[in-house]
């Protein structure tokens, strides 16, 4: 039975997260905000200690991470034990590097997307080959946003190498990462199941940069735009199977959301909780009293719409810790995982606008951070697929509805 709990061995990670946000973080945040573009030397070293936390836990959970299935199930008919393991512990120390700042989270070297894609699907050859790299995900194509079967980017096996053609935009660290997972299909007309990813390295001279976006937030972390021209990649650099299954769809592919997506829900529920401390202060310094065991009519509007607010984050949370803690347990966990998404997104945005409201001119200038998390929170409720296509998902599962059944 889960237990929503914060798990004992879990909270010293949380402690060493949440210093980091406090006395790392939270101190450059604005300076890298205004330095769009601008690598965070002070990065360099947080992520060499990262290293060194994960190299002396085996349990894993400072860095990304991968859904892995089905390694410790109970085989001999005994009731599986409560698992608490890398998934849950990295979603929450997620939480507080997002508490401290999200465009520096997603700016730590090794700690990119692409390198929870390559903890869900490489295989045991691949997992060495590729350890201590940072790997950033390409998805998202001009003609290819929130529906990922819609890929243009073609890859074609050419004796030992596959070739890769096509444009990707909005990579999360595209330039400064080593490796860039790139989504392609083999084979257009048979659809999602022909949709592969494979590891690339960013020297590759086939891929080439295009462009770095100018962003409303997470402002300290690059997003990339790349054009693939004859992109030769070694056959070994697929991740997953090389077949067309058109019964299993997407496959490992796929699998790396399941991951993914309570990482980001756990972003958006970091800086929700910012933002929630930072009204609290500021209300409670002003004279407003805030009485959790008094109903919200007997109390100020400002009182009622900010205890709303602390509700909505904590059903976010829940759910995301729900999702991360299936994974650990071997349990399918898609549907966990968008909902957690499309909740934390959302709700994510309403309390940073709604914080920003109940404070008024002092919750909208460049003195204090709420500004920037308004802004920096926003992406946290699109990449990784939309609030829209979460629900979407969701629906399809509870209805039992194929895609093309529910569109």
């Amino acid at each position: 039975m889960i237990n929503l709990e914060v798990p004992k061995k879990a909270q010293p990670l949380i402690d060493q997260a949440h210093q980091v946000a406090e006395h790392v973080l939270r101190p450059i945040s604005r300076k890298y905000d205004l330095a769009e573009h601008e690598r965070s030397k002070e990065l360099d070293m947080l992520a060499a200690m990262i290293d060194g936390l994960n190299e002396g836990d085996a349990g894993g959970g400072a860095g990304a991470t991968g859904v892995r299935r089905s390694a410790e199930e109970a085989t001999d008919g005994a009731k599986p034990k409560n698992r608490n393991g890398s998934n849950l512990s990295t979603v929450l120390s997620i939480m507080e590097m997002c508490w401290g700042d999200v465009g520096l989270t997603l700016s730590i070297p090794r700690q990119g997307l692409g390198n929870s894609a390559i903890a869900s699907v490489a295989d045991e050859e691949q997992l060495k080959r590729y350890e201590g790299r940072w790997a950033a995900m390409a998805i998202t194509e001009p003609e290819a946003g929130s529906d990922s079967a819609s890929i243009r980017t073609t890859a074609v096996l050419d004796g030992d190498e596959y070739v890769l053609n096509g444009e990707k935009i909005y990579v999360t660290a595209g330039e400064r990462a080593d490796l860039v997972v790139v989504w392609a299909t083999l084979d257009r007309d048979a659809g999602r199941a022909a949709i592969k990813s494979f590891v690339v390295e960013r020297s590759n001279p086939g891929m080439k940069l295009d462009r770095l976006e100018h962003k409303l937030g997470i402002r300290a972390s690059d997003t990339a735009a790349f054009r693939l021209e004859d992109c030769r990649v070694p056959k070994e650099d697929l991740l997953g199977s090389p077949e067309i299954n058109t019964g299993a769809g997407f496959g490992g592919v796929m699998q790396t959301f399941d991951n993914t997506r309570p990482l980001v829900a756990g972003m958006a529920v970091g800086v929700a909780r910012a933002c929630l401390e930072h009204t609290h202060d500021a209300l409670v310094n002003a004279g407003v009293v805030i009485d959790r065991s008094r109903p919200l009519l007997s109390q100020s509007a400002a009182v009622a719409r900010f205890l709303e607010m602390e509700a909505d984050y904590d059903a976010a949370r829940l759910l995301t810790m729900s999702a991360a803690w299936m994974a650990d347990n071997s349990k399918p966990n898609s549907l966990q995982a968008s909902m957690a998404k499309a909740k934390a997104g959302r709700m994510g945005v309403d309390v940073a606008l709604g914080c920003i409201e109940l404070l008024g001119a002092a919750g909208y200038g460049e003195s204090e951070l709420l500004e920037k998390w308004a802004r920096d929170v926003k992406i946290l409720d699109l990449f990784e697929g939309t609030q829209q296509i979460q629900l979407l998902i969701v629906a399809r599962q509870l209805l039992k509805k194929s895609s093309s059944e529910l569109k």
